[in-house]
């Protein structure tokens, strides 16, 4: 019985430790939209061609974002892309901008001992001191951090029905292959739920 309380304790304590690194997503939905009735999606095209857009990312991480976004839809919500007549138009938006990051780091004094002489006994003794807490050492680094952010609008009403994105840290001011995954893919997970 030990045995399996102590296996279900590190059990609870492994998933409480992933859930911690887990990406945070949010969404926001219309709870007017009936999600069961959409089947099909297509992307909007913001620009017409897109030539003249001065804010538009390079075009492999586009690419990247609609092929991560058109999987996900495939699988969490069983859609498929088509040309003509969507349910849902999607649209993304990718903001990398430079902040700062607030270490906390907890600081402890240092140990020592002290030589005493002890009357009693007729001998010297060491005390031995271990370190203490004192508080906390305040530290601001600066860091990139990259939101992707989807929209799905009713292509009938023209009305936004979902929306979710996920802020993490990223590394340039382009988003990784690997990076836009992990974000999608957390943003999905929201998704699973608003559609219930």
């Amino acid at each position: 019985m030990k045995k399996k309380t102590m296996l279900w304790s590190m059990y609870s304590v492994f998933v409480f430790l992933l859930a911690g690194c887990a990406s945070t997503a949010h969404f926001e939905k219309d709870d007017t939209a009936d999600f069961r009735s959409y089947k099909t999606f297509a992307w909007l095209d913001k620009d017409g061609e897109g030539h003249n857009d001065r804010n538009r990312i390079n075009d492999l991480t586009e690419r990247r974002i609609k092929e991560a976004v058109s999987a996900e839809m495939g699988k969490t919500a069983g859609w498929r892309e088509v040309k003509h007549r969507p349910d849902v138009l999607l649209s993304y938006d990718v903001l990398v901008e430079r902040t700062t990051k607030e270490n906390n780091n907890p600081v402890y004094s240092r140990p020592f001992s002290r030589i005493v002489y002890n009357p009693y006994t007729r001998r010297y003794t060491t005390i031995y001191y271990p370190p203490q807490f004192i508080g906390y050492e305040r530290t601001e680094q600066p860091v990139r951090e990259g939101t992707v952010t989807i929209t799905m609008i009713d292509a009938k009403t023209d009305k936004t029905i979902w929306q979710g994105w996920t802020t993490e840290e990223v590394n340039s001011k382009n988003l990784t292959n690997k990076e836009i995954q992990y974000a999608v893919r957390s943003i999905f997970k929201k998704f699973d739920v608003a559609k219930k």
